[in-house]
């Protein structure tokens, strides 16, 4: 099918159920690892990761996720949509099958760069076929409602996770992705026409390559440091030298290659450059903020999973209330009015981690998630449908593919730089406590609290965990100033990309001073999650 055609409403309805149940698939996805990470950690019930290795089994799914979104569109346009959505599909439950069974830290970071990829085939699928089934203002409407998968998706991935870890092994977090997968592929044969575009987007094989090798070989660099005494040593500096290198290239490419994946062209727009810019380092924050709770709730805290799932129950609503609370204070005041202020709340919840400790109240931590979930969403959602809206509508998809990519590679340096500096401290101030430990145990304490944990299980050393539980307390709130400092410098970079300017006109005059239109709300609501 190449061309729009007028389905029944009952069909379109079944469709759009079935594009939200992929679109779940996806959110359930990432928010049951962050509830993992504390089990995968301990030798004993998990994999005994160190930090380094969970972020990469972290970091490799965004990262690929991020890097292969624009091929898969491309890709749909010449084999049909459907046919690329249920490739997709395919490919996340058997590599979450693959997840679930590994036996070692390195399968599952392979396993999950394959699930990155099934994630890439999915997300721009499922897009284009809600695009393709629905027209005119049922289309924004449709948009509007899909988006509410994200909201279901955060709030019951962490509790599902919890309900998990309390009665299976941790493997049981990636199984239940199968029989989501089943019913969307029903769905999916039953019920979609396999639309595509009749213009074909050539792929780009070098963009890809030089994007992926690029940002892989600084990731590595950048949790490397964190597992060394000195940034100084070459396995280092020559990575992180490398992959700005390869970044380098990759954008030399871009600008030479008439149908890029990644335009940078448009990043030299000040609102549509900026803008994107702010949205990464708050999206860098909040990915730092995210893999530091996993580790505080079930860790220092001692939550139970479903416990820590609860509590990061309040992140989710805020998130959820705070997209579309945004949009309406746009539409009664400006962007400006609403996403300055927003932005500079998020980074100080944020923030505000630096006061969490081991006594730190429940009602406290769901009050600063809450604020944290809220100002993120009433920022991200009405910017992000902005900055589409701030271009011509022929360069609509190029800024969605630039906006998109910008997103999940801030997501993916959060975590790797965040930690990175939480290894780094918390060695710097376990180091003290080490004198009892026998030499041979001192590297695993060294590694991580959780390990630290475990050898002091093995020594009935209770003096070793409380000094474990203080020196991570201790990185926590370093990682958390400078987590802070980031999101503070995305609030300023926001302020200068969203300041009027005298005597313009068009759209992207319209996109600041009033962004509420049809093509805002559509490619709002598609970013929002």
């Amino acid at each position: 099918m190449t061309a729009p055609t007028t389905l029944p409403k009952s069909r379109q309805q079944l469709i759009l159920a079935v594009l939200m149940v992929c679109s779940l698939l996806i959110w359930l996805d990432n928010t049951v690892l962050s509830i993992t990470l504390e089990t995968l950690a301990d030798p004993v019930r998990g994999l005994g990761a160190s930090p380094a290795e969970l972020q990469w089994a972290t970091g490799a799914y965004t990262l690929v996720f991020a890097t292969l979104m624009f091929t898969a569109g491309a890709l749909g346009d010449s084999f049909g949509h459907r046919n690329v959505l249920a490739v997709g599909l395919v490919i996340f439950a058997a590599t979450s099958i693959w997840a679930a069974y590994a036996g070692d830290a390195g399968q599952l970071i392979a396993a999950r760069a394959a699930m990155g990829i099934g994630a890439a085939f999915i997300m721009p699928a499922n897009f284009a076929i809600l695009l393709w089934t629905f027209t005119g203002p049922g289309r924004a409407t449709a948009i509007a409602i899909s988006s509410t998968a994200t909201g279901v998706g955060m709030a019951a991935g962490p509790v599902l996770a919890g309900v998990l870890l309390s009665h299976f092994w941790w493997g049981s977090v990636f199984l239940i992705n199968v029989p989501v997968v089943v019913v969307a592929l029903a769905g999916i044969i039953l019920l979609v026409p396999n639309f595509r575009s009749p213009t074909v987007r050539p792929l780009d094989p070098a963009g890809i390559l030089l994007s992926i090798s690029g940002l892989a070989t600084l990731t590595y660099g950048l949790i490397r440091a964190g597992q060394v005494d000195t940034w100084s040593r070459w396995d280092v500096w020559a990575p992180i030298a490398a992959g700005l290198a390869l970044l380098t290239v990759f954008v030399l490419v871009e600008l030479r290659t008439r149908e890029p994946s990644f335009d940078p062209r448009l990043l030299a727009q000040r609102m549509f450059g900026g803008g994107n810019l702010s949205m990464s380092l708050l999206l860098f924050s909040v990915a730092a903020v995210t893999f530091y709770n996993a580790f505080y709730l079930q860790g220092a805290l001692g939550f139970s999973p479903l416990k820590a799932g609860l509590a990061n129950v309040p992140a989710a609503i805020g998130a959820v209330v705070g997209a579309p609370l945004g949009a309406r204070m746009v539409r009664l005041w400006s962007l400006r009015a609403v996403a300055i202020p927003s932005i500079t709340v998020a980074a100080f919840s944020l923030g505000a981690v630096g006061f969490f400790d081991l006594d730190t109240s429940l009602t406290w931590i769901a009050v600063v998630l809450l604020t944290q979930g809220l100002a993120v969403g009433m920022v991200l959602a009405p910017v992000t449908g902005a900055l589409i809206s701030s271009l011509p509508l022929e360069r609509s998809g190029a800024g969605s593919a630039v906006t998109n990519t910008a997103r999940q590679v801030g997501s993916v340096m959060g975590i790797a730089v965040g930690g990175t500096i939480m290894s780094i401290a918390y060695r710097n101030a376990i180091e003290p406590s080490l004198g009892d430990v026998p030499p041979a145990l001192q590297d695993s304490v060294r590694v991580s609290a959780e390990q630290a944990r475990h050898v002091a299980g093995t020594l009935d050393d209770p003096a070793l965990v409380a000094a474990a539980d203080r020196a991570f307390i201790h990185a926590m709130h370093v990682g958390a100033v400078w987590i802070m400092v980031i999101a503070l410098v995305a609030t300023a970079v926001l302020v200068l990309a969203l300041r009027p300017t005298a005597g313009r006109t068009g759209p992207a005059r319209q996109a600041e001073d009033d962004p509420d239109s049809s093509r805002f709300a559509a490619e709002g609501a598609s970013h929002a999650g």
